[in-house]
This record gives C-alpha cells, sequence and structure tokens, in this order.
C-alpha cells in the first residue's frame, strides 16, 4: 500500500510519519519538497503529485492553521484549507484512493455547553472555521472515498505548544492570567496519529465506516484548568518555579483581544468514533502527563 502523507513538518504529520510506518510505502511531502510538490498554493503541481504518486492513501496534514492571520489574508487561507483540499478530492476520486483530512471545531459557532457532533449545524466565527469547512464540503461534494477527523486544541511534543510557554512563563514570573471562559479538550498529536493509522486499517476492510467523525481526548476543562493542570503536574516533578497553581487567575476572554473570535465551546462528542472503530479515547490529562514526563525529564 502506497501512503501520500501532506504537511509532514507540522504537528500531526510529524507523528503520521510514525504510526502510518507500518502500514506501507509513505512518501511524505512539505511545502519545500523538492521531487513532488507539496505546496498547497500551487493547485496545478499538487495534482500533478498525486498523479505520479498514484498513492493508495491520500493523508492530508497540512492547512493554513494561523487563526488570526487567516482574518486578513482570506484568499491564501481559502486557497490552502479549501481549493487544494478540493483538488485533492478530486483526485483520490479519479484514483479511487481513501482521503483522510483534518478539520476543527472552528466549523461551529462555539455556542451553548452539549458537545458537538457530527450532525449539528455549523456556523464558523471566521475566515480559518469557514475555510475549513468550505474543504470538508469539497470531499464530501467530490464522492471520494474518505475519512475527516474534526479535532481541537492540538498540542504535540515536538515544538511550541501552550503547556510549554506556561512552563516558561511560570519560571519567569510569580503569577499568570488565564482564559478560563472557552472550554475543550487537549488533544495530542500523537493521539490523532494513532487513530488516523488504526481506523486506515479498519476502513480497508469495511469502506462503509467512511465518513465524518470528531476526534478529541476524552474529558473537559479550560485554558485555566489547563495551566493548572500543568504548573502542579511541574511541581511535583520538582520543577523550579515562581508561579504556583493558586497564583493563576482566571480572566474572560475578552482580557485578550485578538482579530479572529475564538468560540467558547469547543466541546467535540466522540461517540461515532468510539462505537464504530471500537475505540476508548483516553483522558486528556494522561497525554498531557506524557508530554509533559518526556519534555521535562530531558
Amino acid at each position: 500500500m502506497k501512503i501520500l502523507l501532506l504537511g509532514k513538518r507540522g504537528q500531526v504529520g510529524w507523528e503520521l510519519q510514525r504510526s502510518l510506518a507500518p502500514l506501507g510505502e509513505i512518501v511524505a511531502l512539505s511545502s519545500g519538497s523538492q521531487n513532488y510538490c507539496g505546496d498547497f498554493t500551487n493547485l496545478q503541481g499538487l495534482a500533478d503529485t498525486v498523479r505520479r504518486v498514484k498513492p493508495d492513501i491520500i493523508v492530508n496534514a497540512a492547512a493554513h492553521t494561523a487563526v488570526d492571520k487567516a482574518e486578513s489574508e482570506p484568499e491564501l487561507a481559502r486557497i490552502i484549507n479549501a481549493d487544494a483540499v478540493a483538488v485533492l478530492a478530486r483526485e483520490a476520486k479519479s484514483l479511487d484512493a481513501w482521503l483522510i483530512h483534518y478539520s476543527t471545531d472552528y466549523v461551529f459557532d462555539g455556542s451553548g455547553v452539549k458537545p458537538w457532533s457530527e450532525v449539528d449545524v455549523t456556523g464558523p466565527l471566521g475566515i480559518y472555521g469557514a475555510t475549513k469547512l468550505a474543504g470538508e464540503q469539497a470531499i464530501q461534494d467530490s464522492g471520494c472515498k474518505h475519512l475527516i477527523f474534526r479535532t481541537s486544541w492540538v498540542y504535540g511534543a515536538r515544538g511550541n505548544n501552550f503547556a510549554k510557554t506556561m512552563l516558561r512563563l511560570a519560571a519567569e514570573r510569580d503569577s499568570l492570567i488565564v482564559i478560563d471562559d472557552q472550554v475543550g479538550a487537549p488533544t495530542g498529536a500523537d493521539l490523532l496519529a494513532d487513530v488516523t493509522a488504526h481506523t486506515i486499517r479498519s476502513v480497508q476492510n469495511t469502506p462503509t465506516l467512511g465518513g465524518l467523525y470528531h476526534l478529541v481526548a476524552a474529558g473537559e476543562t479550560t485554558w485555566h484548568g489547563y495551566a493548572r493542570f500543568v504548573i502542579d503536574f511541574a511541581l511535583k516533578m520538582d520543577c523550579e518555579l515562581k508561579t504556583n497553581p493558586e497564583s493563576i487567575s482566571p480572566v474572560p476572554t475578552s482580557a485578550f483581544p485578538t482579530p479572529a473570535e475564538r468560540p467558547k465551546n469547543s466541546r467535540l462528542n466522540t461517540r461515532k468514533l468510539e462505537t464504530n472503530f471500537g475505540l476508548t479515547l483516553p483522558n486528556w490529562q494522561t497525554g498531557v502527563a506524557r508530554m509533559l514526563t518526556e519534555f521535562l525529564e530531558k
């Protein structure tokens, strides 16, 4: 089996190179790849790449994810998140290949407190969510075999993330202020990659399992609760920090104005995924603790 992986340098793309390796030959590309085009602004080059590689599976981990920048560069966001995805879907359909794609809770308006299900009405608040929704719809309209995973609050052990930022600030400051009116589940890129590999194996045997799914770690928290967990965990590992959990003050989203509006409710209902693929998703604390242990023990 041949797999074309796009966006190999991102958090999820990096982990996918590991999780997909046992499934077959991987052609992994980034925007700067030389032998094949992995540049999502070059739509013809992207189509030519798929035709040359002739993959059985296309895994798209590339996206314009700069939520605030998308507000000032909507055309670029649309090309990367929607137009390029439409090209991949069209080429996947012509090859009878599977297309695996990642989307976001930003396709919803963030209202209420109930976890969003796959059949709930969408209503993106900004350009990022709107272009990601357009990408989803392009895949569904193409008729290609696909798996679309909506996720949220994604972090990777590699590179910067919220937890590492909190630790850096806690080492410098006596107190912190963190948003407490946005709710979601911190979800590791490694979890996304492992579930992707599992579901790919499943749909090879049962194609009817294809479709749209929500994929996040179990449980929920606020950014404030997330920060408290991180600092408490680090202190228990004897890290020298100036901040303790009690000196992290909660503030509303309005305390940090941004060009793009953030959804308050990022909860996603994963029942469909767990039922169809026989999975039990771990609590968000499990993944964050694992990532912190690896980072702090270096």
